[in-house]
């Protein structure tokens, strides 16, 4: 059985686990790497499910090979936005895949207020249901300070 303690969003590998070290993502990223993937260091402060689209920190990193140098620009990420959302993406590109082969997050804010689910009801007694983050209450930039 699965438990997510405190309610945190769970997205990507690792993400009913606790907050990864450094080492520990040093080793992903290195992993990822050994199988000619590319890394990316994204983050965002509306983590929706749908929301697959994050913003790309710095340069898109295709012909890095340094482990270390990745790890240094997702520092620099945290330091830009402490309080958002960052994910490190591992996309194959060989071709039949072209697809991000692996994602998790290194970096979530201290508070994570979680979801609402919103029912409507629409022609013929049908409902639909559409989950809302709490924190896009709030417009950009004020979402977790």
């Amino acid at each position: 059985m699965m438990t997510n303690h405190g309610n945190r969003i769970t997205q990507g590998q690792f993400s009913f686990l606790p907050d990864l070290t450094d080492e520990q993502i040093l080793a992903q990223i290195r992993y990822a790497l050994r199988q000619g993937w590319a890394v990316s260091v994204e983050y965002t402060d509306d983590p929706h499910p749908r929301n697959t689209y994050w913003e790309m920190f710095g340069n898109p990193m295709f012909d890095l090979k340094d482990a270390a140098g990745i790890l240094m620009e997702l520092n620099e990420c945290r330091k830009t936005f402490p309080r958002h959302y960052i994910r490190v993406m591992a996309f194959d590109s060989t071709r039949g895949w072209e697809t991000p082969r692996m994602a998790f997050l290194v970096n979530r804010p201290a508070d994570e207020p979680g979801f609402r689910l919103l029912r409507e009801e629409r022609e013929g007694r049908s409902m639909t249901y559409t989950t809302v983050p709490y924190a896009t209450d709030k417009p950009e930039g004020e979402r977790y300070t």
